[in-house]
C-alpha cells in the first residue's frame, strides 16, 4: 500500500504558516509528498527545496488572481497537487495543519482496513482548532468538527469549493464522498500567529473571496489578536515537529489574552448549549456521507 501526501502553499512564511512542520508530518508517514508551491513574495519555495528530501515533488504554480469568488483558487491549487499523486491513498493537509506522530500507526491501520472496501472512498478526521496561542482551542459551532483528509486514488475526485473538502462524480452526477470516521485529529494552527502575520494573512485570505471595495471596508487595520466566542484549554500534547516553533513563538504568544471574547448572539448561545447537553449539533454542515 502506497500513501501519497499532498498540499499547496503560497507565501507560507510571510503569512506565518507552520509550513515545514506540516510538510514534515506528511513526510513521516507518506511514501511521496506532492506540493503545489505558488508564486511567492517570500522564501517559501527555497526553504521547501532546502529540505532536500527525495520524497518531495514540487509543482511550481502561478496563482490566477481572477479566481477570487468563493476561494476557487484554493481548490484549483489542491487539484494540481492531487493530480500528481500516485498512491493508493492520498493524505491531504493544508499549510496550517499538522499530524501528530502518535496517530501514524492508526492512520495506516484504517487505510489497510478499508483499502479494498469499495464502499469507503475517504477517511474522516476530527479537529483541534488552536486559537490565539498554543494553549487554547476554539469550541462550539463556530468551528467545523470534522473533514475528509484522506481519499482513495480516483480520477473523478476533486477539491470542493474553497478546498475544505472533496467531491466526486459518477454516473448520476456530482456527489459527496462516502467516508469512514477514524480516531485521529488534525492539529489546525491557522488561528495561532503573530499579530503582524495575522494582519497579512487576513488580507491575503479575504482577497481570495472579496473584491477591493469589500477589503477596504472590512479588513482589520491594527496588529491585534483575533477573538472568538468560546475557548477551551488544551491539555494534551502537540506534535513533536511543532516543538521548536512553539518555543520560538513563546514571546508573542504570552501577549494573547484568552479572556477577551466576542459576545455570543443569543441563538448561538442556545445552539451551543443544546450541543453541549446532547452532543448533537443542529444544522451542522457535513461535506461527506458518513458510513457507519
Amino acid at each position: 500500500m502506497k500513501i501519497s501526501g499532498f498540499t499547496f502553499v503560497r507565501n507560507g512564511f510571510k503569512l506565518g504558516y507552520p509550513v515545514l512542520e506540516s510538510i514534515q508530518s506528511l513526510l513521516d508517514i507518506c511514501d511521496e509528498v506532492i506540493i503545489a508551491v505558488g508564486n511567492s513574495d517570500d522564501e517559501t519555495e527555497e526553504r521547501i527545496r532546502n529540505l532536500d528530501n527525495p520524497k518531495i515533488t514540487i509543482i511550481s504554480t502561478v496563482w490566477d488572481e481572477t479566481l477570487r469568488e468563493g476561494g476557487k483558487i484554493l481548490a484549483q491549487q489542491t487539484d494540481i497537487a492531487l493530480q500528481h499523486c500516485t498512491g493508493d491513498w492520498l493524505l491531504y493537509l493544508q499549510a496550517d495543519e499538522v499530524l501528530h506522530e502518535k496517530d501514524y500507526d492508526i492512520i495506516k491501520e484504517y487505510a489497510h482496513r478499508f483499502l479494498h472496501n469499495s464502499t469507503i472512498e475517504g477517511l474522516l478526521f476530527s479537529y483541534y482548532h488552536f486559537f490565539g496561542n498554543y494553549n487554547y482551542i476554539g469550541s462550539g459551532r463556530q468551528w467545523y468538527r470534522s473533514e475528509i483528509r484522506m481519499i482513495k486514488k480516483n480520477d473523478d475526485v476533486f477539491s470542493w469549493r474553497d478546498a475544505q473538502g472533496f467531491r466526486t462524480k459518477d454516473a448520476h452526477g456530482m456527489r459527496k464522498l462516502k467516508v469512514a470516521s477514524i480516531p485521529v485529529s488534525i492539529y489546525h494552527y491557522g488561528w495561532v500567529r503573530n499579530p503582524i502575520a495575522y494582519l497579512k494573512k487576513q488580507a491575503a485570505f479575504h482577497k481570495l473571496y472579496h473584491d477591493d471595495t469589500w477589503l477596504k471596508e472590512h479588513l482589520p487595520t491594527s496588529e491585534e489578536f483575533p477573538s472568538c466566542y468560546q475557548l477551551d484549554t488544551f491539555t494534551a500534547t502537540h506534535p513533536k515537529v511543532m516543538n521548536n516553533k512553539i518555543q520560538s513563538d513563546q514571546q508573542w504568544c504570552e501577549r494573547f489574552n484568552p479572556a477577551i471574547r466576542k459576545k455570543r448572539p443569543i441563538i448561538v448561545l442556545l445552539l451551543d448549549t443544546i450541543e453541549k447537553i446532547t452532543g448533537y449539533r443542529i444544522g451542522e454542515y457535513k461535506n461527506y456521507t458518513l458510513i457507519d
